[in-house]
């Protein structure tokens, strides 16, 4: 996907997947991840999400990527500290204490600058790609993250409802992408009150994967 779409998503405001609350599957699964107090979260494609809050509330360390530096500026400005900010080649750096996202194509950040992480939390990333960077984006995080136990939120509906994104991923695509690394559990599956932009059936379902 063109990274000027993202762009001029969240320079017009264009948020709507945006929340003000943490997402109630987050809230209701995270827990199976079995992390101990002060563990390091990576949230792919964070945006400014109110999830972010919720994890640090919840005593973790947090680290985050986002190709906006619009959606990481608003992130640090509601959370009302003001990041150190460094160039790591392509990529900036926003660090502030208990949590750091780096800015810029998450395909350009490596193992060596994320640094060790023990759980993903996926709700907005891989539903965000066509279908043709899902299967790069699959293997780039399992390597980046050394396979860290991930929680991971997407959408299964008709293709051809034509929403996306966030686009349909169903569970034969997800294990395709993740159950050579993973053991997939499928935690919790409902339909999504009110569809996708008014548009239903859509399924909304939350998996945890655990390394294998």
């Amino acid at each position: 996907m063109d990274p000027d779409f993202w762009h001029k998503k969240w320079e017009a405001n264009e948020i709507a997947f945006h929340e003000s609350e943490a997402h109630p599957l987050l809230v209701r699964h995270f827990s199976a991840l079995g992390l101990a107090p002060g563990a390091r979260v990576f949230v792919p494609l964070c945006g400014k999400s109110r999830d972010m809050n919720w994890l640090l509330g919840h005593g973790h360390d947090v680290a985050g990527a986002e190709l906006s530096r619009l959606a990481v500026e608003q992130l640090f400005s509601e959370l009302g500290v003001t990041p150190e900010i460094t160039e790591i080649g392509p990529l900036e750096r926003f660090a502030a204490e208990g949590i750091t996202i780096y800015v810029g194509d998450i395909f350009d950040l490596t193992r060596d600058v994320l640094g060790p992480v023990d759980a993903v939390y996926d709700r907005a990333a891989l539903v965000a790609l066509p279908e043709a960077m899902r299967a790069r984006y699959a293997g780039h995080l399992v390597h980046l993250t050394h396979s860290a136990r991930q929680l991971l939120i997407t959408f299964d509906y008709d293709p051809l409802l034509t929403v996306g994104p966030p686009f349909s991923v169903n569970e034969h695509e997800v294990r395709r992408h993740y159950g050579a690394a993973y053991h997939v559990t499928l935690l919790e599956k409902h339909p999504l009150k009110g569809g996708l932009r008014g548009k239903e059936p859509v399924a909304e379902e939350a998996w945890k994967l655990e390394r294998r």
